[in-house]
């Protein structure tokens, strides 16, 4: 069992250019909380990306199936293995952290360069509800935590091995500062893109299953056929990253221009239907119970576990993962297009599409949250008293649409983003889903 809580694990700091910042760090180990506190303090002072890595033992069990894999040659995984390598030489404890080859290394971006990537990214999520649930952070099965009071040990300065720059530059130094800041860039950018990738498949994968369960009750060939299109678009999708993540080129050949045409069509067809049930719920009398009767006829199976309107949910759902990877793949094919300017371009193109897609699930939130708000009445009848069936039926559609609101945003409060990378002994890594954290 590794035991985190006495662990001494070294940490890097990476800028994405040449910056100034004061001395806000020593050579002495910091914890987690202090660590924390200094990501945030990089951040307000410094007017490029900095990020910190930090590098854990393997847990024994991890289910890689999460994660994107990338083999030795990637890009991502070459920048990576540059950085320890050199950090190696005049770090004892990178060291000895790294020596045996494999190890969990966890980067956090922190809020405030995080909000530059689109809030829409990586933004908690209950886990319960309709819509895609938040899983939360990778953690060590016996122990619980991958991080449970690990003391931190900043890695001091490694030898520049090259200039910074595009995509394929190596990791240097930036000495301009009395705070070691390792200039990474391209292991950054390449982090984050295949982070974020990997957080929209996540939640493509759950809106799947969930489609997948409701069409089988439903029997609706139309919606079916929605459902197959939009899954059918994850082989371009896949191709493209894995072109991207290793610089080449795109090509019509792959097919990405239909899977986004399909993609954009869900995402009408799901604006056209919020349109409807925002005006649906206008109409309703305000302050009054509503029937249950008069609820289905626009939100038709809103009462029961399967239906309509959370079949259009998680169509929508889908449609939004899809568009997200669609998204980080235009924004790193722009960085690598302009390889001097890497963030300021690769912010730029995430910003401008999740505007739209920030608005269709804020907007489709307020639908779920307005519908739990309800109070639903007793159906009209001449009939003074409730069979046992009524009240059974009404308490049961009562509390499935009260839970509707469990499926909105938490808060659309920037968090620090941290992204996961296992690294065997062959230089193979798997990237893990990005996911928003506290510390």
């Amino acid at each position: 069992m590794i035991d985190y809580r006495k662990a001494n694990v070294p940490v890097w700091t990476l800028a994405t250019g040449d910056v100034r910042v004061p001395a806000v760090a020593g050579d002495e180990p910091i914890t987690a909380e202090r660590l924390a506190e200094l990501r945030s303090v990089l951040a307000g002072l410094a007017d490029k990306p900095i990020a910190t890595l930090e590098a854990h033992p393997l847990p024994g069990r991890l289910d890689r199936s999460r994660g994107i894999p990338l083999d030795s040659v990637s890009p991502l995984v070459q920048h990576l293995s540059q950085l320890i390598t050199q950090s190696a030489r005049s770090s004892s404890a990178a060291a000895r952290a790294t020596a045996a080859g494999e190890g969990l290394f966890r980067m956090v971006v922190p809020a405030k360069v995080a909000a530059q990537f689109g809030q829409g990214v990586v933004r908690p999520m209950v886990a319960k509800g309709v819509m895609c649930g938040f899983r939360g952070p990778l953690v060590n099965a016996e122990t619980g935590r991958v991080v449970a009071g690990a003391t931190f040990v900043p890695v001091g300065q490694a030898t520049a091995a090259g200039a910074v720059g595009g995509a394929g530059a190596t990791a240097g130094v930036a000495a301009t500062g009395s705070v070691a800041l390792t200039v990474a860039a391209p292991l950054v950018l390449m982090a984050v893109a295949v982070g974020m990738s990997a957080y929209a498949d996540q939640k493509r994968q759950q809106a799947i299953e969930h489609i997948t369960e409701l069409l089988e009750q439903l029997h609706e060939q139309k919606l079916d056929d929605e459902h197959s299109e939009l899954d059918g678009c994850r082989d371009a999708i896949d191709k493209a990253t894995a072109i991207l993540l290793d610089q080449g080129k795109l090509g019509a050949s792959l097919g990405l221009d239909s899977a986004v045409h399909a993609i954009n069509t869900a995402l009408g067809a799901a604006d056209r239907r919020l349109a409807r049930w925002q005006s649906a719920l206008d109409k309703l009398p305000e302050g009054q119970a509503v029937e249950i009767s008069t609820l289905t006829k626009s939100f038709p199976g809103v009462d029961d576990h399967g239906g309509r309107f959370r079949t259009h949910l998680e169509i929508a759902a889908l449609a939004i993962a899809l568009k997200q990877r669609v998204i980080v793949l235009q924004a790193v094919e722009h960085a690598q297009s302009d390889p001097d300017n890497l963030f300021v371009n690769f912010a730029r193109a995430l910003k401008a599409d999740h505007q739209r897609l920030n608005t269709l699930e804020t907007s489709i939130a307020g639908v779920l949250e307005r519908l739990s708000e309800l109070e639903l009445a007793r159906p009209s009848g001449l009939r003074p008293v409730f069979t046992t069936g009524e009240v059974e039926r009404l308490m049961r559609s009562a509390n499935l649409i009260h839970k509707l609101g469990d499926g909105g945003m938490v808060n659309g409060r920037a968090t620090d983003m941290a992204i996961e990378i296992a690294r065997d002994k062959d230089g193979s890594v798997v990237v893990f889903p990005a996911v928003p954290v506290s510390v």
